[in-house]
């Protein structure tokens, strides 16, 4: 029996809405479940005390300076390239090589970036385990979720604005500046949070190259503990009651989900601020 088209449309809402319903009953349960679990362990002692004496104190910091290196290296390399990609290079086979490599890398399991990242940068270039290799590595790890949003964000934007700002007399630079970064600044936002994610959730790479470190950290060179990896130390190797680490382990979910959620926000307001200066000046 051939439906109508009036009648494969709505199925079609149906199922596209239904889909979209459960996505959010799963997010919102998720959330939910470790909000409630979570939120009876969180005191200021277990937020900001030493981890020596099961505080977060360390993971807080280590966690932060973990995603300043990383995006302080893979945000202007990634949208360098994704500029470069969508605006200068030719269509030819070493293009379409490099978007390969990308997605390729993109593909590997993260315990094969720590690897790496413990033969290049803490063996060879840096000598131990540190802040430092464990975001070159992150940065390794993430850089092609960057390059691809960017260049996506960037390819979104209308011809029309590009061939209206060279016809004014703009250079192809003075184009990219100040036309087409400041129209495909959400989707690079969406990159950028995508990459901080990777971060803050990681663990497999880091246990290799950032060491395990419960005191925290003063400079790049040292070792260091994120949250993620000191929830793992709870739920697998801590003593203790195993009741009481599990809900210190949703503990730390909580200040995770929080953390993500800063991050989000902030990032959304300097996007907006800069949009808005590009478009002021």
């Amino acid at each position: 029996m051939k439906l109508s088209a009036k009648t494969t449309q709505r199925l079609a809402w149906l199922g596209v809405w239904g889909a979209a319903t459960i996505v959010l009953l799963a997010l919102l349960f998720t959330i939910g479940y470790v909000l409630f679990q979570g939120i009876p362990s969180l005191s200021w002692d277990f937020v900001f005390g030493p981890t020596t004496r099961g505080g977060l104190r360390a993971p807080i910091i280590g966690t932060i300076y973990m995603i300043v290196l990383t995006l302080a290296v893979v945000v202007p390399l990634g949208l360098g390239a994704a500029i470069y990609l969508a605006e200068y290079a030719p269509r030819n086979r070493l293009t379409e090589s490099i978007r390969y490599a990308l997605d390729t890398l993109a593909g590997i399991p993260s315990i094969i970036f720590g690897l790496f990242g413990l033969a290049l940068f803490v063996i060879v270039l840096i000598g131990t385990q540190s802040i430092l290799a464990g975001a070159l590595t992150l940065a390794c790890l993430t850089l092609p979720f960057m390059v691809a949003a960017a260049e996506e964000a960037i390819r979104a934007v209308p011809r029309s604005q590009r061939e209206a700002s060279l016809a004014l007399g703009a250079t192809k630079w003075q184009t990219i500046w100040h036309v087409i970064l400041p129209a495909a600044m959400p989707g690079i936002v969406t990159g950028v949070i995508l990459c901080a994610g990777r971060v803050v959730a990681e663990t497999a790479p880091l246990l290799a190259t950032s060491g395990f470190s419960p005191f925290p950290p003063e400079t790049p060179l040292d070792g260091c503990r994120t949250l993620a990896l000191h929830l793992f130390y709870l739920v697998t190797e801590a003593p203790g009651d195993r009741q009481e680490l599990i809900g210190q382990a949703m503990g730390v979910g909580v200040i995770l989900i929080l953390m993500v959620i800063i991050i989000t926000l902030l990032t959304h307001w300097l996007s907006q601020r800069y949009m808005a200066r590009m478009r002021g000046g």
